[in-house]
């Protein structure tokens, strides 16, 4: 047995499902280095919190989580406490000076020596482990899957080069870096044998994978390797910047049976102004396009998107060509944030700072507006028979809940579905809309499609 092999250790993963990919491999490497994972923070030597940064909420929630453990070390069996990820790499200097309860820090392109800086801090060491941040780290371990169900996140890329005015991403994880194709069939094989049904690809942006590594856009060729993974049956593709969606990709999505007719593409506003400010590569006429084509090339497709209210000078004529997008566009699924001035950002500079309250209103009358579309699209489903992956039963409704094609893990709805039978967490089942609640559908399990 390893040395260190009772050491028991308690894993907090925050922020975006990048990061949780990450989690996932700094808990398989803890695993191989003989520690063990627990569910209960009270029962850990170990506490790992893995970070984010991206906006003033998240930040302030790290730093939250960060406190509230270190008490941990006060209060239950807690000796080591180790901050990794992006705030780590961003306020490493604070937390090391300010955050005595911290005893260890590890950047995000240095996580794959976890397992060695855990070692030094249990001996007493406070430790401090940060390498280039355009380093692209391939520890071959297996992950531990900690979604608790049959889907799992697969990060084909790391990095962004868009520098878009409002984000410090470019700066807490490097320029735009693609994992080999073979590393990451590799990874989606593993997923499969561990029983992943669902595999969400994500980066900060999937579109342009493999441009640095193979000179050209190869997603397409990736999504058709992963297809042939027995055991995979549903792949999504999220975070496609507009502008650099392909006919290509569009047609491997509509012709691959495993891939979803899902897209999931983030354009932030539609007014010009405000676009060509956030320093992005669309204007409104170019969404407009891009949107056609895509429901002209996969007609069922389902179009996610996000959006940001209240960026610096934005006016009121600004908002309102935002609202009319859409109710134009009608998204199958919006998500809206509120604008956050981060330091080290263009934007954070600019003039014309937006009121916290006018963010709040101009994100809810776009919710608003939103929020009537959804409810429109949802009633209209009644009577579509749906595939639907089973994730669960809930016993004091007597239902079991699953998603369908539409439905992205954690950010979209749900399906709620009547049935007397039996089924597993990981089936994927024939189901017939019977209504909707609001955001969510209810149905019922069918013995075979019949359309």
């Amino acid at each position: 047995m390893a040395e260190n092999s009772l050491h028991t250790i308690f894993f907090i993963s925050l922020g975006c499902d990048k990061n949780l990919v990450d989690s996932e491999i700094m808990i398989g490497l803890l695993r191989q280095a003989g520690f063990e994972l627990v569910t209960d923070e009270s029962e850990a030597e170990v506490i790992v919190v893995n970070t984010c940064s991206f906006v003033c909420d998240a930040r302030d929630e790290s730093i939250q989580t960060l406190i509230e453990m270190g008490r941990m070390k006060e209060e239950g069996r807690c000796r080591v406490l180790i901050a990794a990820g992006c705030l780590a790499e961003r306020y490493k200097d604070e937390i090391l000076t300010e955050m005595p309860e911290v005893d260890g820090v590890v950047g995000t392109a240095s996580y794959q020596h976890i397992a060695e800086l855990v070692k030094q801090t249990l001996g007493g060491r406070r430790e401090e482990v940060f390498e280039d941040v355009n380093g692209l780290p391939q520890p071959d371990v297996d992950r531990a899957v900690q979604t608790g169900s049959c889907s799992s996140y697969l990060k084909i890329a790391e990095g962004c080069d868009k520098h878009c005015s409002y984000c410090i991403i470019p700066s807490l994880r490097g320029h735009y870096r693609s994992y080999p194709m073979d590393y990451l069939v590799r990874q989606a094989r593993k997923l499969a044998e561990q029983g992943i049904r669902e595999l969400n690809l994500v980066a900060q942006e999937t579109t342009v994978y493999g441009t640095d590594i193979y000179g050209k856009k190869m997603l397409p060729e990736l999504l058709r390797r992963l297809c042939r993974i027995d055991g995979l049956e549903w792949i999504r593709i999220l975070y496609c910047y507009p502008e650099e969606i392909t006919q290509e990709l569009l047609e491997t999505i509509r012709d691959e049976d495993k891939i979803c007719d899902y897209l999931d593409l983030p354009i932030q506003h539609a007014s010009d102004r405000i676009l060509k400010l956030m320093g992005r590569r669309t204007n409104h006429d170019d969404l407009v396009s891009i949107i056609r084509k895509a429901r002209e090339i996969v007609p069922d497709i389902c179009l996610r998107t996000t959006l940001i209210s209240g960026f610096p000078t934005e006016t009121e004529e600004d908002h309102q060509i935002l609202k009319d997008f859409v109710r134009e566009q009608k998204f199958d699924r919006l998500g809206v944030f509120c604008y956050s001035r981060e330091d080290g950002t263009r934007a954070a500079l600019m003039e014309g700072q937006i009121d916290e309250a006018v963010k709040e209103r101009r994100r809810g009358e776009l919710m608003e507006i939103q929020q009537d579309i959804v409810f429109e699209k949802n009633r209209s489903m009644e009577g579509r028979q749906l595939e639907v992956l089973i994730e669960g039963r809930i016993p004091e409704d007597d239902v079991y809940v699953g998603r369908t094609r539409r439905d992205a893990p954690d950010v979209d709805g749900y399906i709620f579905l009547d049935y007397d039978g039996s089924l597993m967490s990981g089936d994927i089942v024939p189901a017939l809309v019977t209504g909707a609640r609001d955001y969510d559908l209810t149905g019922d399990v069918m013995d075979e499609f019949t359309e």
